[in-house]
């Protein structure tokens, strides 16, 4: 057990299953051996969530007990305006259009500190696929802030960002990477992995750059010593195979380079989207992709129950499913409420806390790194 896990002792129930399917993945598991695509496909085909949830729990806590993870951040959305026009997505805009945003660096600047205390660990930005924004703006975007707080962890641009800011800049992914990095990039988020497959890529974001790419951007940034989180967004078109084969790619990834923090999956929401028809992912639907990746991703740390999307009460109950991270306070969400999220855009850290004590788990405020945080009034302390 890792020495942040509060102390626990595991619980000695014996593993019962009307399945025939999940007793010999039962067997893997309590034997710590990795499941295989087949298994993979067994579980998200199988109907007992309880027994599912049962193994993913025992994994979770074998390795972090009782321990539930937090932080304290803050999101910044630099621009909406974006040159792809993804089916999945209700947030970018074409430049010169009604509700199209591009924000001029103090404006930047400005927003962080809005929502910023002494408390805040970490600025998550993320924003559209600008088509005239120059790599000069991204670079002093980041030092600006990174001079303004100097002890706030910068989690920034994803892979697709990156390899557009490549591409407009005529740098290498590698060349790029090294440069965001010199400006005070400390990792990067998840996003932008959606689904590898490509046929389902052709259908929700077809703009974006594909599934290897995706990885060797990945690859690239953990070689450079950037970590990284990782997603996956589920509930439109894909199917159980094309869900199994992104969890196999990303664990091939963390086998090979082991710069993958948290394995984050996100739940499509169709609404504002061309792809509105489609239904919503259910809660029983929501718990599964939370116990599945814990069960399959055997060598990526952490798995986030990401309550923006998943809403509070259902990231609380994933926190027996597998889950062992609640994301953090989130402050201003805007990707997922302008594609009809009803949660709030943020939420006091008391209120996690809250959230994770009556889930019967031990809250730990952490760095984006997973080191905990010791707070004292308004001020913070890493250990690290």
């Amino acid at each position: 057990m890792s020495s942040t896990a509060a102390s626990y002792t595991p619980a000695r129930h014996p593993f019962e299953t009307d399945d025939p399917r999940l007793r010999p993945i039962a067997d893997k598991v309590l034997g710590q051996e990795r499941l295989s695509f087949e298994d993979g496909l067994a579980l998200y085909r199988s109907a007992d969530i309880l027994a599912v949830g049962w193994l993913a729990n025992h994994v979770r806590e074998r390795m972090w007990g009782d321990t539930t993870f937090f932080n304290v951040n803050r999101h910044i959305n630099p621009t909406n305006v974006c040159v792809a026009a993804c089916r999945l997505c209700a947030f970018g805009r074409k430049k010169d259009t009604p509700g199209a945003y591009t924000m001029a660096l103090d404006e930047a600047w400005e927003t962080a500190a809005s929502g910023y205390s002494e408390a805040v660990t970490e600025f998550h930005i993320v924003g559209g696929l600008h088509p005239d924004l120059p790599f000069q703006y991204f670079l002093d975007l980041i030092s600006g802030l990174k001079e303004r707080f100097p002890q706030v962890h910068l989690k920034a641009f994803t892979m697709v960002e990156v390899a557009f800011l490549a591409k407009r800049a005529k740098l290498s992914i590698r060349e790029t990477l090294e440069q965001l990095k010199a400006a005070g990039v400390d990792s990067l988020p998840g996003g932008g992995a959606e689904i590898f497959n490509e046929r389902v890529r052709r259908v929700i974001c077809d703009h974006k750059i594909d599934g290897e790419q995706w990885l060797d951007t990945a690859r690239i940034a953990h070689q450079i010593g950037l970590k990284s989180n990782c997603t996956m967004l589920y509930g439109h078109v894909e199917n159980e195979e094309d869900r199994v084969d992104h969890l196999v790619r990303l664990r091939a990834l963390q086998d090979e380079t082991g710069g993958l923090q948290t394995f984050i999956p996100l739940a499509f929401h169709p609404d504002n989207t061309p792809l509105q028809h489609l239904p919503k992912t259910t809660g029983m639907s929501d718990i599964k992709q939370i116990a599945v990746g814990r069960l399959m991703l055997d060598n990526i740390p952490h798995i986030k129950a990401y309550w923006q999307m998943l809403t509070p009460k259902i990231a609380q109950i994933s926190l027996r499913f597998g889950a062992d991270d609640l994301d953090g306070t989130v402050i201003e969400e805007k990707i997922y409420h302008d594609a009809g999220a009803t949660t709030p855009q943020g939420m006091r850290r008391q209120e996690l806390e809250r959230l994770i004590r009556e889930a019967g788990r031990v809250p730990v405020e952490r760095d984006t790194l997973y080191r905990p945080v010791l707070r004292n009034e308004d001020s913070f302390t890493v250990c690290v």
